[in-house]
């Protein structure tokens, strides 16, 4: 029996090759893996031995040849392969364990073009999908993880099972297809094309979930397959509590997007059903919590909390006081983790010291929206265009006035449409959002903030259409406003705010969320 091993990836190698010549294969193999091999005191023979062909094009042509494809594709249970192979010395190859060329780690490592496109690996794509192909025949093997399953099986019933060779197969084939779609983004990317004619999407599974939204639904996570530089849920490192749900990772992705709006001081996000509900900056960690906190105790119950700098014991005592369903921040120190380890069931995220930078900025990517038969694809209203806002009022905002509109402006755009966001300048102070109309969103804030909202700024993610959500904005108290513009009642929106005396600044952009 042969077997043909060819692996960038080396986990679990030894072992496997030293199983299978117990069990009567004879080694085929390449390059580095062959010299692994017989390091390890594994007999192997080189492919180019096997094929009487040598290695050629500095190595891009090894097995490309009919002795190996020819082995890989023959259907043994068929008497005109049979006599084929047998005419041109074709021997059947009954097991492969290949993994691929490191490209995807090549890219993240900054390498020159020249040095990706020679890790896009021919032959090994190839070798695999040929092996699946021919799955009754074959056992193909793309992940050291399935090595223990294939030795278990070969061992005791002297053949590897139709049930494991079919598993083997799809995981093959999705394989090479997350390969090719890793390439594919790179060249789409490079090109300066962030939507193709064809759009292939790459990522592995990290985890199943309990269920979806719904524990009617069934749910899975996926994440990238090379971490990026910038904090990220996806690659957050879990250091306590119970099994993360689909809703968790939303909610925490929606705080660490907000909490990345504010990387230069403490700050301290809560979320709820994907909504904020607090949001502080501070000198302080701890008085930023107890702030954010303080906006909303009722909706913070059970809710997401991110944090941009290391949780200290106090700010860990704070949390403690309150039910959360989860935390994520850079670090913890030794003591917070004491404070929080009585607190079984809350799951705490650590996502690394980028996320503790004054310098930390949100991800630049595209955003991914199923509709039924299709897929949405956008830029991720990330970064604020570089405009100037337009003083459209009588009087311009004071500085501390200024101050408020932009903390105001960088919450709305994380608030669901039609947002409206009252905040000073460190805190939000109440918002509404999700409503079929802009002034209702207004009155649901208002409702919320009550007193606190006299004296503050006001955001709408996108222009008053009429200038009651104005005014009922200046009967809670607001002296300035921030919003898009646009509509074509601008004019009496502005002439509204005049008549309260409120300082209005047109962004020119909007940030609807739905």
């Amino acid at each position: 029996m042969l077997a043909l091993l060819s692996v960038s990836d080396k986990r679990g190698l030894v072992p496997f090759a030293q199983g299978l010549v117990r069990l009567g294969f004879r080694l085929l193999s390449t390059g580095g893996t062959l010299e692994a091999l017989k390091g390890a005191g594994v007999p192997a023979t080189k492919v180019s031995e096997h094929t009487q062909s040598p290695e050629i094009l500095g190595g891009r042509v090894k097995t490309l040849h009919p002795r190996i494809h020819g082995g890989l594709l023959g259907r043994v249970d068929l008497e005109g392969d049979r006599a084929e192979m047998k005419a041109h010395g074709i021997e059947p190859i009954s097991l492969v364990a290949v993994n691929l060329y490191p490209f995807r780690q090549t890219v993240a490592s900054g390498a020159a073009e020249a040095d990706v496109i020679e890790q896009i690996d021919i032959g090994g794509p190839a070798m695999v999908r040929a092996s699946a192909k021919n799955f009754r025949h074959v056992a193909v093997v793309v992940d050291p993880d399935d090595y223990p399953t294939v030795l278990a099986e070969l061992e005791q019933q002297k053949a590897v099972g139709e049930e494991t060779r079919r598993k083997l197969m799809r995981k093959a084939f999705a394989h090479t297809a997350a390969y090719d779609a890793s390439i594919s983004a790179w060249l789409s990317g490079g090109a300066g094309e962030p939507f193709p004619g064809e759009l292939s999407l790459a990522y592995q599974k990290a985890q199943d979930l309990r269920y979806g939204e719904n524990p009617h639904q069934r749910g899975a996570f996926y994440r990238e397959h090379s971490a990026p530089s910038e904090p990220t849920v996806a690659f957050s490192k879990v250091l306590q509590g119970k099994e993360l749900s689909y809703n968790n990772i939303l909610d925490l992705d929606a705080a660490l997007g907000l909490l990345l709006e504010f990387p230069e001081k403490p700050c301290a996000v809560i979320i709820k059903h994907n909504t904020p509900c607090g949001v502080s900056v501070d000198d302080a960690l701890v008085k930023a919590y107890r702030t954010a906190r303080a906006v909303d105790e009722v909706s913070a119950f059970g809710g997401i909390v991110a944090l941009n700098r290391e949780v200290d014991e106090a700010t860990a005592q704070a949390m403690a006081e309150t039910f959360l369903e989860a935390v994520i921040a850079p670090s913890y120190s030794a003591a917070a983790l004491q404070v929080l380890a009585a607190k079984k069931n809350l799951r705490l995220l650590e996502a690394g010291p980028a996320l503790a930078s004054p310098q930390a900025r949100p991800r630049a990517q595209l955003d991914a929206r199923s509709v039924s038969g299709g897929l949405l694809l956008m830029d991720r209203d990330a970064v604020e265009p570089a405009l100037s806002w337009k003083v459209v009022s009588k009087r311009a905002p004071t500085p501390e006035e200024e101050r408020a509109l932009r903390f105001a402006w960088k919450v709305c755009k994380h608030v669901k449409s039609n947002a409206i966001v009252f905040s000073s300048g460190d805190q939000l102070l109440a918002q509404g959002g999700g409503q079929t109309n802009r002034v209702d969103s207004v009155r649901i804030a208002m409702k919320r903030g009550g007193e606190a909202l006299k004296g503050s700024a006001v955001a709408s993610d996108a222009f008053f259409p009429f200038r009651d959500g104005l005014d009922e904005a200046a009967r809670a108290g607001a002296t300035c406003v921030v919003h898009p513009g646009g509509s074509v009642r601008d004019a009496e929106v502005i002439a509204a705010a005049d008549e309260h005396g409120m300082a209005m600044v047109l962004t020119g952009v909007r940030h609807f969320r739905h």
